[in-house]
């Protein structure tokens, strides 16, 4: 489960675009739909979170959650590691970016639609939030580069279904602005280590 959790994060917090490259806050509000009895919609959504602020500066973003499990992940782009911060842990864990860890199977269409050995990612987005995709050219992991490199924009609207649970996640905010350089440092002292999976 921690890896289906740590994936569906990645790609969770893993949402960009091409053009004027947008830079600033996006808020998402995200919704489960549980496949597993033992755990409930309201368990997935206490664990992961309802509310996501999501950051972005150049090749770099920021993801914070309200979850009691997952608290950040943080792609730092010159380093093409993204961190992640559980409550369980004290470090934060890190994925490469090269590490790819899925595969996608399908064909992509308007909307954007991965299908993948671990589910199906279903992307929405407007052209006007653009993210330079070349930015995330060695950001495999989670199939960033892949969604990207299609959409050329941030997702305004993500519908990640995996064996265990189907997650939304929308767009309640977006202001466009400068964000502090500081957003995408890892905090003082903190430990990390390379993710098992």
């Amino acid at each position: 489960m921690k890896k289906t959790v740590l994936a569906f994060l990645t790609v969770f917090s893993t949402l960009l675009s091409f053009g004027q490259a947008f830079e600033g806050k996006i808020v998402y509000s995200n919704s489960y739909k549980s496949k597993n009895q033992q755990m409930p919609d309201q368990q997935w959504q206490m664990l992961l979170g309802s509310t996501q602020e999501y950051y972005i500066k150049g090749g770099n973003y920021k993801s914070v959650t309200n979850g009691q499990l997952m608290q950040w992940q943080l792609y730092i782009n010159k380093d093409n590691k993204l961190y992640s911060k559980m409550s369980n842990s004290e470090k934060a864990i890190w994925n490469d970016g090269n590490v790819q860890g899925d595969e996608v199977l399908g064909y992509p269409c308007d909307e954007v639609i991965l299908t993948c050995k671990s589910g199906v990612q279903k992307y929405y987005f407007n052209s006007k939030i653009a993210v330079d995709p070349k930015l995330f050219i060695n950001h495999k992991y989670g199939n960033w580069y892949q969604f990207l490199s299609l959409s050329n924009a941030l997702p305004l609207k993500t519908v990640i279904e995996t064996a265990q649970f189907t997650m939304m996640s929308e767009a309640t905010e977006i202001t466009p602005g400068k964000v502090d350089g500081q957003q995408f440092q890892l905090p003082n002292g903190i430990q990390t280590e390379k993710s098992p999976y």
